[in-house]
């Protein structure tokens, strides 16, 4: 045990950076910070974005041991916080949030979802899968928000769409995530319900049952998408509207593929030009219809019935 805590110590003056896996933000699913967004406002998307990439790379890690990970994931915090200086993405995320006034709790709640990725491999319901993402995915969209001086009457909305984003790369790397880290986000009680079990993941294509879990997820994946799918229009930027148009539109077409392909055996995803193309026509719909139509829904409508919103930090914290 000393020498574990030796080890630890040592870790904790050193950049979490080295531990980067090289993937960048055009390798995402999903758009970041593309040329959609203002120019004024990338630079803080970016350096989020960043701050979570080696955050999400450290959870990831192949060969860092659990306690090797969550001291490199304490460090990040501490140069986020200003305790140090070892970090220098946190360094630039803490300077990002100073010049816009904004709190550093987004990212503390995605530091919670990987501190959790890296002690907790299996999730019992839906319910509990969607509390993972409150902490893995909704501060994202929150936060991108926030930068944009955007209403807190969006978070609901964007709290369903930034869930299903999570989701889909659940279900697109199920195997992936079952084979590397042993970690799983399919429902235990769908598998059970289905007539499978975890272990069915690691067959070279999947078992009517598995296939039929992963479909019955998928659907209902699309069902909370559409919950939240009238984001863009409770955008006053149009820039930002038209950027989650592309991603709302990108996800339909993954939860098409995901709820007709075998995740096991099929590709359940598209190559840059693929992406690029989708969300082309997802940002289309709202720069051109504000332009030549003006703005025809409520920027401020409610947020839609059983619509998932709400972390356990909410009522504490104001991000602006």
């Amino acid at each position: 045990m000393p020498a574990i805590v030796c080890d630890t110590k040592h870790l904790m003056t050193l950049d979490a950076a080295q531990h980067r896996s090289g993937k960048g933000s055009g390798d995402e699913n999903f758009p970041v910070a593309s040329w959609l967004v203002a120019p004024r406002h990338r630079r803080a998307i970016l350096a989020f974005y960043e701050f979570v990439r080696i955050a999400d790379d450290i959870a990831d890690h192949p060969s860092l041991s659990e306690v090797d990970k969550l001291a490199h994931l304490d460090g990040l915090e501490a140069s986020l916080l200003g305790r140090d200086d070892r970090n220098a993405a946190g360094i630039a995320l803490r300077a990002a949030l100073s010049e816009r006034n904004l709190s550093p709790q987004h990212a503390q709640d995605l530091l919670t979802a990987f501190r959790q990725d890296v002690t907790k491999h299996r999730y019992a319901s839906w319910d509990e899968l969607i509390n993972y993402c409150r902490y893995s995915a909704m501060p994202v969209g929150r936060f991108v928000l926030d930068v944009h001086g955007e209403s807190r009457t969006t978070w609901a909305a964007s709290d369903n769409v930034c869930a299903v984003l999570q989701i889909i790369n659940h279900l697109q790397d199920c195997v992936k995530d079952y084979r590397a880290l042993d970690r799983v986000y399919i429902p235990l009680d769908a598998l059970a319900a289905a007539g499978t079990n975890v272990e069915a993941l690691d067959a070279p294509r999947a078992t009517p049952q598995l296939l039929s879990c992963l479909h019955g997820l998928a659907g209902r994946t699309g069902a909370l998408l559409e919950q939240g799918s009238h984001l863009p229009a409770q955008i006053d930027d149009m820039r930002l509207a038209a950027e989650f148009s592309a991603i709302v539109t990108l996800a339909r077409h993954f939860v098409q593929l995901l709820q007709s392909r075998d995740p096991l055996s099929e590709n359940v995803r598209r190559g840059k030009l693929g992406v690029a193309a989708f969300g082309a026509l997802g940002a289309a719909k709202v720069l051109f219809g504000r332009t030549l139509f003006g703005r025809t829904l409520s920027a401020r409508s409610a947020p839609a019935p059983g619509a998932v919103s709400g972390s356990p930090a909410d009522e504490r914290r104001h991000t602006r």
